[in-house]
C-alpha cells in the first residue's frame, strides 16, 4: 500500500512555475502590458525561492532582472499555447516519502481552447532534467484535472467543485463517485468536500475551487462573499456560503471561515471579468494578493493579514492578468522542497 502526501500551499516550497506571455499566447494583444505583470510577480517570487519560468525558443528574460534575481531563475525553452501554469503544471506529491510529479491531461478547460503544447510541458520538464534527481514522474493524461481545480488542507481532505470536476467536457463517463475515488487513490485524500454552488461571471474554467474558497490552514477556509441582493453572484455565492457552513474538518469542528470581498465590478469585450481575491498564492514568508485597482483591495489585505500573520501580503495588480479571464493563483504553480 502506497502512502500518498499532498502538501498544502503552506508547506515549505523550493519554487514555483511560470509560463511566460509570447506573441502566440491569447496576450499578443497586450503583450508589453501583461509582461510588466508578469516581471512583477516574477520579482516578487524571487525574493523568496527560485521561479522555474517556460520560456518560447530562442526567448531571453535575463535581462529584465538583477544579478542577484537570476541566482533564483530557472529557464526552459518549451513550446506552450497559453500561461495558465496552475492547470498545465504538474500536481507535486510525495509517495513514500519521495517527491513525485503527477502529470494529469489538461485539455483547455474542457476542449475550449488549444492546449496541445500545454499539455506536454511538465514531461518535458521532467525528461529535461529541470528536477531534483529524486523526483519522478507518473503520467495521468488519462484523467483531465486542473490543478486550480482542487485544494488540498495537507491533511487528507480536498476541497473541490462538482461543477469542474463534473463537467460532460473532462472525465465522462466517470460518475461523481468513480471521480472521488481516483482522487483518492491518485492524491491520497481520505475525504473530497465538494461545493456545488458558487460561480464568476467570464470564468472559463468550470468554476474552479481557486476562484471561490482557498484552505488557509487546516481549520481555515476563505471564500468569496457577495452582499449586494442586486449583484449577478449573490444567489449563487450565498448558496456556496451555507454549503462551506455545513462542512467540517476532520476532526469534527466547523470550519473557521473567512469572507474575502466580492471584488468590484471589472468589465472586457465579452462583458464582466471574474475578479476575485481568492486567487492568492501563498510563498514561503508572504502572500501574494491579487490586486483590482479598487478600495476592497485593502479590506482584502487586512483580512489575509489576519489568517496569515507569519507571512508578509504583498499586493499584486492583477487588472492585466483578468482581461484574459484569469487571476494570480490561475498563472502560478508551487512546487515544495525537494523538487526544485
Amino acid at each position: 500500500m502506497h502512502s500518498i502526501y499532498y502538501p498544502a500551499e503552506w508547506v515549505k516550497q523550493s519554487g514555483i512555475q511560470i509560463t511566460w506571455p509570447h506573441a502566440g499566447s491569447d496576450w499578443a494583444d497586450m503583450l508589453e502590458e501583461v509582461t510588466d505583470s508578469y516581471i512583477s510577480l516574477s520579482k516578487e517570487i524571487l525574493k523568496r525561492e527560485k521561479l522555474l519560468v517556460v520560456i518560447p525558443r530562442g526567448y531571453d528574460i535575463r535581462e529584465y532582472f538583477t544579478k542577484e534575481e537570476q541566482s533564483n531563475l530557472i529557464c526552459a525553452e518549451i513550446e506552450s499555447n497559453d500561461t495558465w501554469a496552475r492547470d498545465h503544471g504538474a500536481i507535486s506529491v510525495f509517495i513514500n516519502g519521495e517527491p513525485v510529479l503527477l502529470d494529469f491531461g489538461f485539455n483547455g478547460w474542457g476542449l475550449k481552447f488549444a492546449a496541445n503544447n500545454d499539455n506536454l510541458i511538465t514531461g518535458k520538464l521532467f525528461r529535461d532534467s529541470f528536477f531534483q534527481p529524486s523526483v519522478s514522474y507518473h503520467n495521468h493524461h488519462n484523467f483531465i484535472l486542473e490543478g486550480g481545480s482542487v485544494e488540498s488542507d495537507g491533511n487528507g481532505t480536498i476541497l473541490t467543485t462538482s461543477n469542474c470536476l463534473l463537467a460532460p467536457n473532462r472525465n465522462q463517463p466517470m460518475e461523481k463517485d468513480q471521480i472521488e475515488e481516483y482522487l483518492k487513490q491518485t492524491l491520497g485524500a481520505e475525504r473530497v468536500l465538494w461545493l456545488n454552488s458558487g460561480y464568476l461571471a467570464g470564468d472559463d474554467t468550470d468554476n474552479h475551487i481557486d476562484t471561490l474558497a482557498r484552505f488557509c490552514n487546516e481549520d481555515t477556509i476563505a471564500y468569496v462573499k457577495c452582499d449586494d441582493v442586486d449583484d449577478e453572484h449573490y444567489v449563487e455565492l450565498k448558496a456556496m456560503e451555507e454549503e462551506l457552513k455545513m462542512f467540517v474538518t476532520k476532526s469534527g469542528e466547523k470550519y473557521n471561515l473567512v469572507a474575502l470581498p466580492m471584488a468590484d465590478a471589472l468589465y472586457g469585450d465579452s462583458g464582466r471579468l471574474p475578479a476575485t481575491y481568492a486567487n492568492f498564492l501563498i510563498l514561503n514568508d508572504a502572500v501574494l494578493l491579487p490586486t483590482y485597482g479598487a478600495t476592497k483591495d485593502q479590506i482584502a489585505k487586512e483580512l489575509l493579514e489576519e489568517v496569515f500573520p507569519d507571512r508578509e501580503i504583498v499586493g499584486i495588480d492583477c487588472r492585466p492578468f483578468i482581461k484574459q479571464h484569469g487571476s494570480l493563483h490561475c498563472v502560478t504553480m508551487q512546487f515544495p522542497e525537494g523538487f526544485l
